[in-house]
């Protein structure tokens, strides 16, 4: 699967995205995922963790150019589709602001008739997601000091994100 911005690709309206400032809901993005259809959905959750490469990390902090990533976000659905025609729902939601250790920052959820679907899905989704879209991170350490880390960039420089 590729993702490709040639065109401007609207949702459908069965899935559900957001870049959002509010917790996530592990519950609601199962609910919204759900369909009587569905053999498997898969939940993807990213959370915020204590530490990288071992220096102790106490928040981070999540930007996005909202526009553009919603845009990614429609294209990823839209390419599952394209690989996975039997995938009934895709919900890709992702937290802005300062977030504790712990907090959710990211969920991605497929429902699909099998459940090999679903989890191909839901990893190509994560996979593209922190490849492509504009979503930065700003580490803050216990140290005090700060760095900003885009997510994208976590896979090509085998940070660990």
């Amino acid at each position: 699967m590729t993702t490709t911005l040639t065109s401007a690709v609207k949702p459908r309206a069965e899935d559900s995205f957001a870049i959002t400032f509010a917790p996530l809901s592990l519950e609601e993005i199962y609910a919204k995922s759900d369909d009587p259809a569905n053999g498997a959905v898969v939940v993807m959750s990213g959370m915020v963790r204590n530490q990288t490469d071992g220096k102790p990390v106490i928040a981070l902090e999540y930007q996005a150019y909202e526009p553009m990533a919603l845009r990614i976000f429609y294209q990823i659905a839209a390419d599952i589709r394209l690989s996975m025609s039997d995938v009934n729902r895709v919900a890709i939601y992702h937290r802005v602001g300062r977030l504790r250790v712990g907090e959710i920052s990211v969920l991605v959820a497929v429902g699909s008739p099998h459940r090999s679907e679903a989890f191909e899905a839901c990893q190509y989704a994560i996979d593209t997601l922190k490849h492509q879209a504009p979503i930065w991170k700003k580490e803050h350490r216990q140290d005090g000091s700060s760095t900003w880390v885009s997510i994208g960039a976590c896979e090509t420089s085998g940070e660990n994100c």
